[in-house]
């Protein structure tokens, strides 16, 4: 798994949030289950956008702070990119947590394959929102990062540098 180190670009939600997003669903009308083939597609469509939209706006939302805190946007601009990225990913998710529904409405035996695949998909997705939130950290909260690591007898160096992402060491 490569990480893109450019500063200006907005990650965008991908593969690893599909599985996630196809087997969320959100109850609507309160009935503790889908009824119909059609109540549980659209459920799984409204429940995976949501899946979509949260982690799009989580991994816009850190890598667009660290663009503020250096001055390169103000907070107006933020928001706007925040809400152009989410609205753009949520027609995405709509379209992936759709189909995947139909899938697992005919095959539902596929559910179990897709929640591991699904465990592997949260694990990128982790690991990107932890280098979206590492760079927007400024070079002093990186050093105090450092050394309360280091002070709880954890190497973070070590750590980072495993996902290619160390930059500074304490």
């Amino acid at each position: 798994m490569t990480r893109e180190r450019d500063p200006y670009r907005i990650p965008r939600a991908g593969w690893e949030i599909a599985p996630a997003a196809g087997l969320a669903s959100i109850d609507l009308n309160g009935n503790q289950g889908a009824l119909t083939g059609t109540e549980f597609i659209g459920e799984s469509t409204v429940g995976g956008m949501l899946v979509y939209a949260i982690y799009q706006a989580l991994l816009t939302g850190l890598r667009t702070e660290a663009m503020r805190k250096r001055g390169d946007i103000n907070r107006a601009t933020q928001i706007q990119v925040i809400a152009e990225s989410v609205w753009a990913t949520t027609k995405q998710g709509a379209a992936v947590s759709a189909v995947l529904s139909v899938v697992l409405l005919v095959f539902p035996w596929l559910g179990f394959p897709l929640t591991l695949v699904g465990l592997v998909g949260m694990g990128k997705a982790s690991l990107d929102l932890v280098h979206a939130f590492w760079d927007g950290l400024s070079d002093e909260q990186r050093r105090d990062l450092h050394r309360a690591a280091f002070d709880a007898g954890v190497n973070l160096s070590q750590l980072l540098s495993r996902s290619g992402s160390a930059s500074l060491s304490a």
